[in-house]
């Protein structure tokens, strides 16, 4: 999912033909260009650059009912140079009122740009773990700045408090670091609320202990890498479900309200995520957080949000949950460097829903028709960019952008599918979030395109260039014809939508089907406009299908059976050829140089028609039934199928 301060999961569209199905897009947020100024081009604060964050433990005391955060807050850190201050994101509306470092106080400030600064008494060491720890107080910002980050609502008349920090939210209720390019190892969540309510939160449940005047304290810890976004609670009278899935098995963790805790269509829904682990982990990979757990906690926002080990979810639509598990591989084990490259989360993402609607949800009819959707929806405007231009980085709407990080996004992976095969794709995806320098780090574009290379040799920086950075999409007019040796023979012409791309290179999925229910699928290498190609078949041609598994991106194509496009390069002067074949109406006869007689044989050998026919005619065959003939014409019989 994805937002500035917020990001509601767009629901631009719901396939009629998938029950109670909930086909939900993030949309993005308001803009505000100038929030994030200490974020160099809204990645990485480049105070925070000189230390390593490795450890955090948040002890806060948070009630449903009240929009209040306080605690504690304490991080380990190694510098990686001799340091005299240190740097944490941390709104400047909380007011800290305490750091100690080994028992010392430490001086700070706290910064409009949302940064607190703390004065070490004397510079510590390069390369060696520290600590300190940070209490604070306050309101969270409740402006359209800060979004949902930390809100308070209502369910069914009981307090609820969340939390949803993609991007730089983080910061609105806690001390951390947000920069793009430092997870954190290890975080402990030691929340203090009202003994009455539940609270969700990323990793394992060590403990709940109860504290006196009627409090309660719940103890979560995740020992995966995470960036600070994807730290997230819920708190609320929440209904506890534990479960196992996969194989081998791991824990299933649902934090739902009562009232959906009582709707038995929904649970079946949520517990449909035992079906859809399964696929993903055998076309994704096992899953990535399995030592902790996958599960759900319900919150008051539109959409979803990929909180790593518990997505945080509005609803319960299969697509939806298919969406934010696939997120758990993409998004948070590998997580994009820098927010130009959302796609890697965003596009795999839908990706997903991709593969869920394929192998679970849909008829394959059904799967065709949501394809086609995807496709106008990507090819509704003629340009944009799957990569998020450093100029779009203050746009929240231009990063989460549904019809490009997301929809054009996912639609590029099922290219890159088709590109390189089924089996070869699966692998090398499974490779790039397995590969040392990338498991549970940041990742980039050039990250996936040469991990690809690494696993299929196949090096795709011309389909990037086109597909992910380029902007647009290709129209194809394909003519085709076969002739009486049954090679058929395309020309392929190719227009663009943009600028941008000079030419589409891809490989053109064709389907040709005979006039005996025979098939045989083409590739056609497009490498250049008004190409050619010709293919051998052992049967008589009915029709020809483009992009018959809408198989590449692709808007207002034709496929034209055309006499016209045999050429010089395709006939040898002199050779007699007939075409089309099979005909309906008008036979053409090449090769010859002058007026031959000629006759009509039908396949039973009785004469049907004769004459003479002048160079550069062709022969009228209207009056002639269906059937199978032979053409006499200078010693050659010539096989041809009347339609």
């Amino acid at each position: 999912m994805k937002k500035l301060y917020v990001l509601p999961f767009l629901l631009f569209f719901m396939h009629t033909f998938a029950q109670n199905e909930e086909a939900q897009r993030k949309s993005m947020m308001k803009s505000e260009s100038s929030q994030y100024s200490k974020m160099l081009n809204y990645n990485v604060n480049p105070n925070t650059l000189n230390y390593d964050l490795k450890y955090q433990r948040l002890e806060l005391s948070l009630d449903p009912a009240q929009y209040y955060v306080s605690g504690t807050v304490t991080n380990h850190f190694i510098p990686n140079a001799t340091m005299s201050s240190i740097y944490f994101d941390l709104s400047h509306l909380l007011t800290v009122s305490e750091v100690k470092y080994h028992g010392t106080n430490l001086s700070f400030t706290q910064l409009s740009t949302k940064e607190l600064k703390i004065d070490f008494i004397t510079p510590i060491a390069a390369a060696t773990l520290d600590s300190l720890s940070i209490k604070y107080a306050g309101v969270p910002d409740s402006s359209g700045s800060a979004g949902d980050a930390f809100t308070i609502s209502t369910q069914g008349g009981t307090p609820v408090l969340y939390t949803l920090s993609e991007p730089y939210g983080a910061q609105e209720w806690f001390p951390t670091k947000q920069s793009m390019n430092d997870k954190i190892e290890k975080v402990d969540i030691k929340i203090t609320s009202p003994a009455q309510y539940n609270v969700a939160s990323n990793g394992k449940l060590l403990s709940e202990t109860a504290l006196p005047n009627n409090k309660k304290l719940t103890f979560w810890q995740t020992n995966y890498p995470i960036p600070a976004y994807l730290i997230a609670l819920g708190i609320t009278n929440y209904t506890k479900f534990n479960d196992t899935m996969g194989t081998p098995p791991f824990p299933f963790v649902n934090y739902v309200y009562p009232s959906t805790a009582n709707n038995s269509s929904t649970m079946a829904t949520i517990n449909w995520t035992k079906d859809i682990i399964n696929v993903y982990e055998q076309y994704f990979g096992a899953y990535p957080y399995r030592n902790e757990k996958y599960g759900h906690m319900q919150f008051g926002w539109g959409g979803g949000m990929e909180h790593a080990t518990m997505s945080s979810m509005g609803g319960f639509g299969k697509g939806i949950i298919a969406h934010e598990l696939a997120h758990q591989w993409f998004g948070d084990k590998v997580t994009c460097g820098a927010w130009n490259d959302i796609w890697l989360s965003e596009g795999f993402a839908t990706f997903g829903e991709h593969l869920a609607n394929e192998k679970l949800i849909m008829s394959n009819s059904e799967f065709m028709n949501y394809l086609s959707s995807e496709m106008n929806y990507i090819t509704s405007s003629s340009g944009g960019s799957v990569y998020v231009s450093d100029s779009n980085l203050g746009n929240i709407n231009a990063i989460f952008d549904s019809r490009l990080s997301y929809s054009k996004g996912g639609y590029v992976l099922r290219m890159m599918k088709w590109i390189l095969g089924e089996e070869a794709f699966y692998q090398a995806i499974k490779d790039y979030h397995n590969r040392p320098n990338l498991a549970y780090n940041y990742v980039v574009t050039n990250d996936l395109k040469n991990s690809i290379l690494q696993s299929t040799g196949k090096d795709l920086t011309e389909f990037f260039n086109d597909w992910i950075y380029g902007q647009g999409y290709p129209t194809y007019k394909i003519k085709w014809n076969q002739t009486a040796d049954k090679v058929i023979r395309f020309n392929v012409e190719q227009t663009q939508s943009h600028s941008s791309v000079n030419f589409f290179e891809l490989p053109l999925p064709i389907k040709v089907t005979g006039t005996g229910g025979e098939t045989a699928f083409l590739v056609l290498d497009n490498t250049t406009n008004n190409q050619n190609f010709s293919n051998a078949l052992n049967f008589n041609v009915a029709s020809v299908q483009f992009n018959y598994e809408k198989q590449i991106v692709t808007r207002n194509s034709t496929v034209i059976n055309d006499t016209g496009i045999l050429g010089v390069d395709d006939i040898t002067k002199n050779e007699l050829r007939i075409y089309p074949n099979p005909v309906k109406n008008e036979l053409y006869v090449s090769g010859t140089t002058k007026d031959q007689p000629y006759q009509i044989i039908s396949i039973e050998g009785r004469l049907v028609k004769s004459g003479v026919l002048a160079s550069k005619q062709s022969l009228q065959l209207n009056d002639l039934p269906k059937g199978v003939y032979i053409l006499k014409i200078e010693d050659r019989n010539l096989k041809f199928i009347k339609e």
